[in-house]
């Protein structure tokens, strides 16, 4: 049976699809059967991110008007063959949808595959509950912003409203360097903040403009906190990506001023 995690987030733009996108990545590379399902109904662009949308043949509607099973909406990803996205086409954010409907898909997949992950709108209208509703676990993404932070507490208010078994905290878009200059704040000071669990850490990379976001670069730094977000979910291990370690000591403060000047 596969564990189903909702990928949400308060506030928009905080690259919570992004972040869907490389950790079902990160989980197939550990050999995993992985489901990204697009809730985002409104501004869905999952398939997008995955180079996928040429492949598209059937959606979550087509599924639900009976056009066609489950299996045949999936879409294989363009070079893992253990990582499908299900695009839920052109839909409005306030379609008659109801989470019941996408839980009865997501049931329909459940036992082909050993992760689903659910990428949700931002914030907390219909579209949220719906997808919340449908999973068992929350990993929430948040930038270093006291706008995202702010409202990443909201939503995790609300989700521990729900009975999921756990909540976890992405902090996305981490600049080591303006950490290390005390103009950031460090990723256990969120996790104080927002006392919830943290489970990984992205640093703020060209390399995500470049790719348009998914695959990576494999020699990158996000690229490695992916693996180690993807096995901190996977096996349960508290390891956390150290974006201020190529800005500390001698070389680091150089670095720190390069940065700083460009």
């Amino acid at each position: 049976m596969a564990r189903k995690i909702v990928i949400t987030s308060g506030k928009g733009g905080v690259g919570k699809t992004t972040v869907t996108a490389n950790l079902g990545g990160a989980l197939a590379n550990l050999g995993e059967r992985v489901a990204l399902i697009d809730v985002d109904l409104g501004l869905n662009n999952l398939d997008v991110v995955m180079g996928v949308e040429n492949k598209i043949a059937y959606d979550m509607q087509d599924i639900l008007e009976g056009r066609c099973r489950i299996k045949q909406a999936l879409v294989e990803d363009r070079e893992k063959k253990n990582l499908f996205i299900l695009p839920s086409g052109n839909l409005s954010p306030n379609s008659s949808i109801s989470g019941q409907q996408i839980k009865l898909i997501i049931e329909g997949i459940s036992d082909t595959f050993d992760y689903v992950l659910i990428d949700c709108p931002a914030g907390i209208d219909i579209g949220f509950h719906r997808a919340v509703s449908c999973a068992d676990e929350a990993i929430v993404i948040a930038t270093p912003s006291l706008t995202s932070l702010r409202d990443a507490d909201k939503v995790i208010t609300v989700l521990k409203s729900y009975a999921l078994d756990s909540i976890g905290l992405v902090v996305n878009r981490a600049r080591g360097d303006l950490m290390m200059s005390e103009k950031m704040m460090m990723p256990s000071e969120i996790e104080s903040l927002l006392k919830t669990e943290l489970v990984g850490v992205i640093p703020e990379e060209d390399c995500v403009f470049l790719t348009g976001g998914y695959p990576l670069f494999k020699n990158s730094d996000s690229y490695k906190a992916y693996k180690i977000l993807a096995q901190n979910v996977h096996k349960k291990t508290k390891k956390i990506f150290d974006v201020t370690s190529k800005y500390s000591g001698f070389f680091g403060s150089i670095r720190r001023s390069i940065k700083k000047s460009i």
